[in-house]
This record gives structure tokens, sequence and C-alpha cells, in this order.
């Protein structure tokens, strides 16, 4: 691959999108992690020792924070570095902010959950 190759660009692009999917799947690493402790206390009701799980949740929504970030800091590393290809390494014709636009939206959900699983 040489200079003004439009590969370039769709190589970053897959790059942002692996991300989106590490974060993710961080994010929902977090979300069971969080309800797990839910369900501890269901099962624990019965028992006659108290179930903790305030801290299951807190690790869960940190994870999903994480997740968050790992979408939202791709999302600004791939504006950032398409910033710098010339207009021949960039496809004709090829809008690419779907998948910035993309990233930014699911990153806001992944944070909105991050919100709800703290408050709950």
């Amino acid at each position: 691959m040489g200079e003004n190759d439009p590969r370039v660009f769709f190589a970053a692009e897959r790059t942002l999108l692996a991300w989106l999917r590490t974060g993710l799947t961080i994010a929902g690493l977090g979300f069971v992690v969080s309800r797990f402790g839910l369900f501890l206390r269901l099962v624990g009701r019965n028992s006659e020792a108290p179930v903790e799980t305030r801290g299951a949740a807190l690790i869960g929504a940190g994870l999903v924070v994480l997740g968050a970030m790992a979408i939202l800091g791709s999302a600004w590393q791939h504006v950032r570095f398409c910033r710098t290809l010339g207009r021949a390494e960039r496809p004709n014709g090829y809008w690419g902010g779907w998948a910035i636009g993309m990233s930014c939206l699911v990153g806001a959900a992944v944070l909105f959950l991050a919100v709800f699983l703290g408050a709950s």
C-alpha cells in the first residue's frame, strides 16, 4: 500500500468498528456483573444472612463506563486520524460520518446505561 491509497481509510474504519465491538463487549460484561448482584439478592432472600450486592453494582457500572470510554475515545481518535488523510486517501463518494455518528450514538446509549445501573 502506497501513499494516496483509500485502503488506509478503510483500515482505519475497520479499527474503529473493532473498538466499537470491544466497548460493547466490555459494557455488556458490566451489565451482566451488575445484574448478577441483583440475582444474588433475589436468591438470598430466603437465607438468614443478608447478601451484599452493592459491590457488584459498582463494578458493573464501572465496566459499563469503561466500555463507553472505549467507544467514544476510539471515535475521537478516528476523527483525528481521518483529518490527517489527504483527498486521494479518502474514497470518492463515501461518507465516513456514518461510522462516527453511530459510534457516538452507541457511546451515549452506553453512558445512559451506566447512569441507569448506578441509580439502581
